[in-house]
């Protein structure tokens, strides 16, 4: 494993560094580092440390989404208000449309089966998505207009609403039937993890307080270590309750990082944010070398001109679901169409999930899952490219502020 780890960090590295030279995001060289020493090419990794990879993936987004949350303005996220709330789920929404329609007649599917693969395609993937938000964040690009909030919350409830869709229609696939239930999942999962994230901040700053008062001062260092187990418990109480109750882990680790933000001095939720953005380095080589680890390359060969046909007919169908949440904004077209690229990429959840119809044994699985490696390959970079090469051409700087 050690070997495995080393390559990962090394290699990732350096590829990442030459890419970013090529003034190209270094997501890309993380991914063909991934993809080329994974299992399915050269076969360089430990099986021990790819049979933790969902794990090490989770941590690694666990880091910047604290981060997120202790860089994320709720005040500039409560101007944003109803477009906030719909990229949750209406760009998700017209995606999945999209296969619907088109997929039976593309990749000759059956509309359940249209329907899976939508909710495997439609999620955007916060592991691109978030560190680039919480960087424009920093500089206030866009700020003026919570332009990043608005995406970096977004893209946080999106993934939930369409993991619980994914669910759904697997049931169904599998010749079982949908219960009103199922989609109540969605707005409770959303609120229960939003409640726990607060009522967890809520304690921990307490606790910081008390230590403080009492002079046993907690360095920040240590707060950012107890920020990040208490991060762990909080996904492990979403594992835990999964067969019972929906609770967000993700939203839950958010919320709690903003609670620690809003209570404590500005500059010290400023030093956390610094200390999760170092650990975020090494985490960002982590989780996109995996993410590459994890795709099958040889189902690339499979999937054809119509796959990736299909690809750019969804993701045209997502642009007209970001502009309909646009609808009444005060946004430019450029910054629409910011908004538009913004949303593009996948990763993330396509890794995570794309092969469980396949091993369900669904006769759509193995589609499914070449649509799914194309998407990443696909999206991923591109979405990436965008975002970088059009955040500081069409999103204004208010750095005076």
């Amino acid at each position: 494993m050690l070997l495995s780890l080393a390559i990962v960090f090394l290699v990732g590295l350096s590829v990442s560094a030459i890419v970013q030279q090529l003034k190209l995001p270094r997501i890309i060289g993380m991914l063909a580092v991934g993809i080329i020493t994974g299992p399915y090419v050269l076969d360089l990794l430990d099986p021990s440390i790819l049979g933790i990879s969902s794990e090490l993936r989770q941590i690694a987004l666990i880091i910047i989404l604290i981060k997120a949350g202790l860089s994320l303005d709720l005040s500039d996220l409560k101007k944003v208000g109803r477009p906030a709330v719909m990229m949750s789920f209406v760009p998700a929404c017209f995606e999945i449309l999209g296969y619907l329609c088109f997929a039976p007649i593309l990749l000759n599917v059956r509309k359940i089966e249209a329907a899976v693969m939508g909710a495997v395609l439609s999620a955007v993937s916060p592991a691109v998505v978030v560190p680039r938000m919480v960087k424009l964040i920093e500089e206030k690009r866009g700020t003026n207009k919570s332009i990043p909030q608005m995406i970096l919350a977004g893209a946080s409830c999106d993934d939930i609403f369409v993991i619980v869709l994914f669910s759904t229609f697997v049931t169904m696939a599998q010749g079982g039937s949908a219960q009103i239930t199922d989609f109540l999942n969605i707005p409770i999962s959303i609120i229960l993890g939003i409640s726990l994230g607060i009522i967890t901040g809520a304690v921990l700053f307490i606790l910081f307080e008390k230590c403080y008062q009492t002079q046993h001062k907690i360095r920040n260092s240590t707060k950012a270590l107890i920020l990040l187990a208490t991060a762990f418990v909080l996904m492990s109480v979403e594992t835990a309750l999964k067969t019972h109750i929906s609770v967000s882990g993700l939203l839950a680790v958010v919320a709690m990082a903003c609670v620690i933000k809003i209570k404590t001095d500005k500059s010290v939720s400023e030093r956390l944010s610094q200390k999760f953005g170092k650990l975020w380095i090494a985490a960002e080589i982590m989780l996109f070398v995996l993410v590459g680890a994890a795709v099958d390359i040889r189902y690339t060969l499979t999937a054809g001109i119509s796959a990736i046909i299909m690809i750019f007919i969804a993701l045209a169908f997502r642009a007209i679901g970001v502009c309909f949440c646009m609808i009444g904004t005060n946004l430019s077209l450029k910054e629409r169409l910011f908004c538009i690229i913004a949303y593009l990429p996948k990763a993330t959840v396509q890794a995570a999930i794309g092969s469980v119809p396949l091993s369900l044994g669904l006769p759509c699985g193995k589609i499914i899952l070449s649509v799914a490696v194309l998407a990443i390959l696909i999206t991923a970079p591109l979405g990436a490219i965008g975002i970088d090469a059009t955040s500081r051409a069409w999103l204004s700087s208010n750095k005076s502020d």
